[in-house]
């Protein structure tokens, strides 16, 4: 098996910064070298955002806000769907990006490109039926009226396992409430969001309207700096949230996070565990080789149940296939970059001298025709200790802790003894136990049954140190609304 990526040739790749209507392909921050994970080598150069390109896109977006409010709620309404419709007509185009992007497997890539056309035809659907309130006060003859309106511009900093996603839970709500938009995608994969800018200006959103600039840690630095942004939007890691707060409290710019998880997957004795088992297998080590916030990678399971589950489940993972990401067979592709590779290796490593668990199956880097790329097997720890950096700390990568339980309280306490809250999960049959269970979990999401599927009507978001915003939802739209109060004397 060759790995290759013929389905698009590097030099039609989009690499250059979309500001205003242009392409600006010469910059003040330079540029990057963009790796293609699967091959490890060159993937194109792309142009990178500094302080003076933010500076421009800032003008561009207050300019382009202006215009997009000065359509009527009919007319701006049908320029999302026509950009709903734009990006269907591209899910294939998109989906080949986002491999390009980081190397996820194309049998699921062109999902993240579908996803954002269903937010994106959702927040249309909020334009023209949003609306105030009013409420009584003490002058019983006043008109006291509650509005939501515009930030302005907003800055919506996307992670790079998931621009596309990002653009439908971040982008589509801010351009719904009235909004401009800066979306700063990762260097690491900048192509599929900077087609979604071509596509909205094809689609006939003001030039402006939605700037793309890829960037590295000094671009992200400019547009959290820049006060011209009434607020930004990050998704990624606690590390570099910190500094995003930090950053933006010296203009007293309002900041949500969707950040990191190290998510419960609690296996019942009267669930299906055939399926248990598949659920396990995609939302841990296989979905994006576990470099997902919503991975499952703390697996709880039932002590009468654990022999049969651990057979079922490590069957699925030596059953996925491992290769190419451009091979629609393939479920299994590299990490983002060699950095994460021995990052995660280094985790493993750690792991096994400590004897944190027992390795059970993976642990290694891939060799042969994979060599070259940054792969590694699909990892599991069995009898792993909770408190222990194994289940503690996010490794971002195809690793998963396997970890017993006898009764409900014992699995409510250990999968709430993290100081992570995006997503939980349960199997069972027992349908008082699962809403007990999703009352007792100290989670923004949990899902019963099934792996995690984000949907425009649902909120999404994290409590304790997974993040303080919410996708979906009218929760979604109203993050990118800020509140205004008019009272009126009669």
């Amino acid at each position: 098996m060759t790995i290759g990526t013929e389905s698009l040739p590097a030099d039609v790749l989009p690499t250059g910064l979309l500001i205003g209507g242009d392409r600006v392909n010469h910059s003040s921050a330079g540029s990057h070298e963009h790796i293609y994970p699967a091959t490890g080598k060159p993937n194109a150069t792309v142009t990178l955002a500094g302080f003076d390109e933010v500076d421009r896109a800032v003008a561009a977006a207050r300019e382009a806000q202006r215009e997009w409010m000065s359509l009527t709620t009919g007319r701006r309404r049908d320029i999302l769907f026509d950009l709903a419709d734009a990006v269907h007509a591209e899910l294939d185009i998109l989906g080949r990006l986002s491999v390009h992007d980081f190397a996820v497997p194309i049998r699921t890539a062109p999902g993240h490109a579908m996803l954002a056309e269903s937010f994106i035809r959702y927040y249309a659907g909020h334009v023209d039926k949003a609306h105030g309130e009013n409420s009584p006060v003490s002058g019983r003859h006043d008109l006291n009226i509650i509005d939501r309106e515009p930030y302005g511009v907003v800055g919506v900093i996307a992670p790079w396992n998931g621009p596309m996603v990002v653009v439908g839970l971040n982008v589509a709500p801010a351009l719904a409430a009235g909004n401009a938009v800066i979306l700063k995608p990762s260097e690491m994969s900048p192509f599929s969001a900077l087609r979604f800018g071509e596509i909205c200006l094809e689609a006939g959103l003001p030039p402006g309207l939605v700037n793309v600039l890829p960037a590295d840690a000094d671009g992200g630095h400019a547009l959290v700096s820049h006060p011209g942004i009434g607020k930004i939007h990050f998704t990624g890691g606690g590390t570099t949230a910190r500094k995003v707060l930090a950053t933006a409290a010296a203009n007293l710019t309002p900041v949500a996070t969707e950040l990191g998880g190290k998510s419960a997957n609690i296996i019942f004795a009267d669930a299906d565990l055939e399926q248990a088992a598949i659920l396990a297998a995609w939302q841990g080590p296989l979905g994006q080789s576990g470099q997902s916030c919503a991975c499952g990678s703390r697996i709880l399971v039932q002590q009468s149940v654990y022999d049969e589950f651990m057979q079922r489940f490590l069957a699925v993972l030596d059953a996925a296939p491992m290769g190419d990401p451009f091979d629609p067979a393939v479920m299994v592709g590299p990490v983002i970059s060699e950095s994460a590779l021995h990052r995660i290796l280094g985790v493993i490593d750690d792991a096994v001298d400590s004897r944190h668990g027992v390795l059970t199956t993976g642990g290694h880097r891939a060799g042969g025709e994979l060599g070259t790329g940054y792969y590694i097997e699909p990892t599991v720890f069995a009898d792993v200790d909770n408190r222990s950096p194994l289940a503690t700390e996010e490794t971002f990568g195809p690793v998963v802790s396997v970890m017993r339980f006898h009764e409900d309280d014992d699995a409510i306490a250990i999968a709430n003894d993290t100081e992570f809250g995006l997503n939980a999960y349960v199997a069972t049959a027992n349908l008082k136990r699962a809403h007990r269970l999703s009352r007792a979990l100290e989670s923004g999401s949990v899902w019963i049954n099934r792996n995690s599927d984000i949907s425009p009507q649902g909120p999404y978001g994290g409590f304790k140190k997974s993040g303080t915003g919410r996708s979906g939802g009218i929760e979604g739209l109203h993050e990118f609304q800020q509140v205004k109060n008019t009272r009126i004397g009669l």
